[in-house]
């Protein structure tokens, strides 16, 4: 483990999606930042994280009314805890922030938006939330959005909508970089077909190990690395396999998306929902089962951002070369999001 952990240290170590900020905007403005101290920052820095994606979800409660003051609510508490925590993190808006901020031995926090429901179809807000910070973006969730369905909708075997095509353009136009995790696999062949510049998957596994509809073929894996782009595999158990819910498991995950796409577009997206799913869960309204998988199943010691260097440990045991180790740890996601991003964007 000593090997394993040195080599931790020294990686630059990417998660491409951490719901963190659901927990934070549930406490009043004034606590947002020393409870991210507090509760979130220890276990980022334990974990060995430089390079954070923050996502903006919006709960049920909130849709269709509460949506966009929800968002920018969140938006807020995200400047916010970087504003209040400048010492160990950075809000980063363009590929120079995130070197700078690396570099300084902080965290790189890049926001984006999960399904934006605080949208809906008025595409010319994305430039609007772009000038407030947000850099990546998915228009879909679970169900079905203005821009396209999510992937449990996959029956209807819908593609992306009118403004779901104007929302890729724009996109692209203003340097928003596109998420296709939860988008529904024809809104996933749409994209591909349509985009100009590459995709990413935040958090999506590989649907030829396990059969789910959140899980990407191989056919749209190659396709996103054909594209320049990177999948992050999901490390929710669930996802991973039927019952089997090892870290080994999860390897076997990275090893197909290896396999399919290269070492240069394979990243992590762990997902990690546990202590957010417990802080922002009524008890009344726990679910047992989340897209037809169980919910309250985590892979060992992988149920936050502490457990990262066991995902080093795994591909060391598994006769990994460091130096892809170092690219799926992180490496390949600051470059992505380096080249994507650019330099100087402002806002």
């Amino acid at each position: 483990m000593n090997d394993a952990l040195d080599l931790h240290r020294r990686a630059v170590v990417a998660d491409a999606h951490n719901d963190l900020l659901c927990a934070v905007a549930t406490r009043s403005p004034e606590l947002w930042s020393d409870f991210f101290r507090a509760r979130w920052l220890p276990q980022l820095q334990a974990g060995g994280v430089d390079l954070q994606i923050l996502p903006v979800f919006i709960d049920d409660e909130y849709r269709p009314e509460g949506a966009l003051r929800r968002t920018l609510r969140m938006i807020e508490a995200a400047h916010r805890l970087a504003e209040g925590n400048a010492d160990a993190v950075g809000l980063c808006l363009d590929g120079d922030d995130i070197d700078r901020v690396i570099g300084d031995g902080r965290i790189a926090l890049v926001l984006a938006l999960e399904g934006m429901p605080g949208i809906a179809d008025d595409v010319e807000l994305l430039e609007t939330v772009h000038r407030l910070g947000v850099r990546v973006g998915s228009v879909a969730h679970f169900g079905r959005s203005a821009f396209a369905d999510g992937s449990g909708e996959d029956a209807a075997g819908s593609r992306l909508t009118r403004n779901g095509i104007q929302a890729l353009a724009e996109m692209e136009r203003i340097g928003m970089v596109f998420d296709i995790s939860h988008l529904g696999a024809g809104g996933v062949d749409h994209v591909l077909e349509l985009a100009t510049r590459p995709v990413i998957a935040t958090h999506s596994s590989v649907r030829a190990l396990f059969d789910h509809h959140r899980n990407l073929t191989d056919a749209q894996i190659a396709g996103v690395a054909a594209g320049g782009g990177v999948v992050c595999v999901n490390f929710f158990a669930g996802y991973l396999h039927a019952s089997e819910y090892t870290i080994d498991t999860l390897i076997d995950h990275f090893e197909r998306v290896v396999d399919v796409a290269g070492i240069a577009h394979v990243g992590m997206g762990p997902d990690f929902v546990r202590e957010v799913l417990d802080d922002t869960t009524a008890p009344c309204c726990v679910q047992t089962t989340i897209e037809g998988v169980p919910a309250d199943q985590y892979l060992p010691g992988l149920d936050g951002p502490e457990g990262l260097p066991l995902v080093t440990e795994a591909l060391l045991r598994r006769g990994w070369p460091e130096a892809d180790i170092l690219a799926v740890l992180g490496g390949n996601v600051r470059r992505f999001l380096r080249s994507e991003l650019g330099g100087a964007v402002g806002v």
